[in-house]
């Protein structure tokens, strides 16, 4: 009687433990929105001249740790010729108190600063512009809501089996807010905040 072979484990396939989960498409409107703001930004990086991408690249290198080590590094290179006795035979091009050195850090940080500065001010022009835009889309949400808003009411007032009534905040609701009106009341707030402290403070001190 001939015996069967049990199967050995070892010679089936591995199968792979690593579980993959299934990820759930985006909603279209995040996915528009994503769009959206993706265009912006290759809208704004496309107008930027090419001699402003060397600079702002070179200042990103400014505020890695390597560049840091390359400065350090650059110094004791720079420093020890110039300390060691002149018995080595190890020639000073810069002795103490290393004014070529001084000179050089000098050059070396007016230059980064102005890149880094270079880098900040388009950073800054981007945020405002960003800032711009939340400013308009708020006011026109904020219209919309207000519309709505007087829409649910009239639609109120029209059926009749609704309890008509007066509700003033309805009625203030309805109407957008005046973005001038509230800068206004923030400055005089702010104004007469800043002059009781002034007082507050006059006073203390006498």
């Amino acid at each position: 009687m001939l015996s069967q072979d049990k199967p050995n484990p070892s010679d089936s396939p591995q199968v792979s433990c690593q579980t993959i989960l299934p990820t759930a498409p985006l909603p279209s409107a995040i996915s528009q929105n994503i769009e959206t703001i993706i265009a912006l930004h290759r809208r704004y990086e496309k107008d930027v001249p090419r001699h402003q991408r060397v600079v702002e690249a070179a200042s990103a290198f400014f505020g890695r740790p390597a560049f840091l080590y390359s400065i350090l590094l650059g110094m004791t290179l720079w420093v020890i010729p110039n300390i060691l006795p002149r018995r080595l035979g190890l020639s000073r091009f810069d002795p103490p108190p290393f004014s070529w050195l001084q000179f050089s850090l000098t050059t070396g940080s007016l230059l980064v600063t102005t890149g880094v500065l270079i880098k900040q001010e388009r950073q800054e022009k981007l945020a405002e512009q960003r800032a711009q835009l939340s400013l308009q889309l708020n006011l026109l949400s904020e219209q919309k809501i207000a519309k709505l808003i007087g829409l649910v009411e009239e639609l109120r007032q029209d059926i009749p089996n609704v309890k008509n009534r007066s509700d003033p905040e309805d009625e203030m609701m309805k109407s957008p807010t005046d973005p001038h009106a509230i800068i206004n009341v923030l400055e005089e707030t702010l104004a007469s905040e800043l002059a009781n402290f002034s007082q507050q403070k006059t006073s203390t001190q006498e």
